[in-house]
């Protein structure tokens, strides 16, 4: 019997909450916010902004995405309003810093929207946010690999990977992601330990996945910008190449190599356990075009390190979510989320070879 993947959800859609700008004609309609974000663009873009349309985009659940529509000085142009939903990840970057990595991944030549203007203050829209081109293309996972393109998509987000990981520390517009740390193994698996202390709920099998690790880890290598979220759902597409990659917020210093094993893990292959490379292509041709492009080796063995890695992270998150809802945030989604806990610890079992 083939083996059913529950990944239908990524991070949790519960946390969003009542848009602070909505649609025109939508109910519960704030025309002074709209009013005060017109005149906030006219401002930044030096040309009168008039907002034509506008709305709330599916998915986004960390934060929320409006696409506008608006005439700059006449001229139509197609936007996308990002800021914080009601409740936030506390692991999550600010809406500024999270501006400074499209920035960075702008000037590195990565597929992603072009940034345009930010905004720190409150009295705009209610929450800072920040403005950046709209573009085209599919980033639900579930279709990306119903319309897999195989080896072609793949070779290109192994380019675009390649792309961000051409950043490296120290870069003083990135100061806020800290100091790299010293070894990222090491890193990794205090920080999963603290997390799952912190919750309190015994998971001995996440406990042996993570002393696993510890026991087999290899030696410390390159440090460079991890994406840290890079997995099918979170880049758009059209046919066999990349539109943009999107979610920057848990970006971070550390090993290359944990960005191949987010990827290719079977959580984030929505179900197409057989085409390694995030449900879309084998893993060969994503290793492929992130050579050509870096010119830098992917080791496979550091690769499935990570894998395992990238299953506990999600397992120690979807765990979480699942105490949000038995604590009084009683939303189906984090609910749900909580019922691929067990499937994740018998991939994490097979993984070390226990099952």
């Amino acid at each position: 019997m083939a083996r059913r993947r529950c990944t239908a959800w990524c991070w949790p859609t519960s946390c969003v909450g009542t848009p602070r700008i909505s649609s025109t004609g939508a109910p519960g309609v704030d025309e002074a916010a709209r009013a005060r974000l017109a005149a906030w663009l006219t401002a930044e873009a030096g040309a009168p902004v008039v907002i034509t349309g506008m709305g709330l985009l599916s998915g986004g659940a960390v934060q929320q995405n409006w696409a506008l529509d608006v005439l700059l000085g006449g001229s139509p142009q197609r936007w996308v309003l990002r800021t914080d939903n009601a409740a936030v990840l506390a692991v999550s970057h600010s809406r500024m810093a999270e501006f400074a990595l499209l920035q960075a991944a702008h000037a590195a030549g990565v597929a992603v929207p072009a940034p345009l203007f930010c905004c720190t203050a409150r009295d705009v829209t209610g929450a800072p946010f920040f403005i950046m081109q709209r573009v085209e293309g599919i980033a639900a996972g579930h279709r990306l690999v119903r319309a897999a393109q195989g080896a072609a998509l793949a070779e290109a987000l192994g380019r675009e990977l390649a792309r961000i990981h051409s950043i490296h520390p120290p870069r003083a517009d990135l100061a806020f992601l800290g100091a790299p740390p010293a070894d990222a193994h090491v890193a990794f698996v205090a920080a999963q330990r603290a997390a799952l202390d912190a919750a309190g709920t015994p998971r001995p099998v996440l406990e042996w996945g993570l002393r696993h690790l510890e026991r087999t880890a290899p030696v410390s290598g390159d440090t460079v910008l991890n994406h840290n979220d890079f997995r099918t759902g979170n880049y758009m597409a059209q046919g066999d190449r990349v539109s943009a990659i999107l979610d920057w917020e848990f970006a971070a210093w550390g090993d290359p190599h944990a960005d191949h094993g987010w990827f290719c893990a079977p959580c984030w292959r929505f179900g197409a356990l057989a085409q390694e490379a995030g449900g879309i292509g084998p893993r060969t041709a994503f290793y492929a075009g992130y050579e050509a492009a870096s010119g830098r080796a992917v080791q496979h063995d550091r690769v499935l390190w990570w894998e395992l890695a990238a299953t506990i992270r999600w397992a120690v998150v979807a765990a979480d979510q699942a105490g949000r809802h038995l604590s009084g945030d009683t939303s189906l989604e984090l609910a749900l989320t909580g019922h691929i806990v067990p499937e994740l610890e018998m991939d994490v079992l097979r993984m070390t070879g226990i099952a």
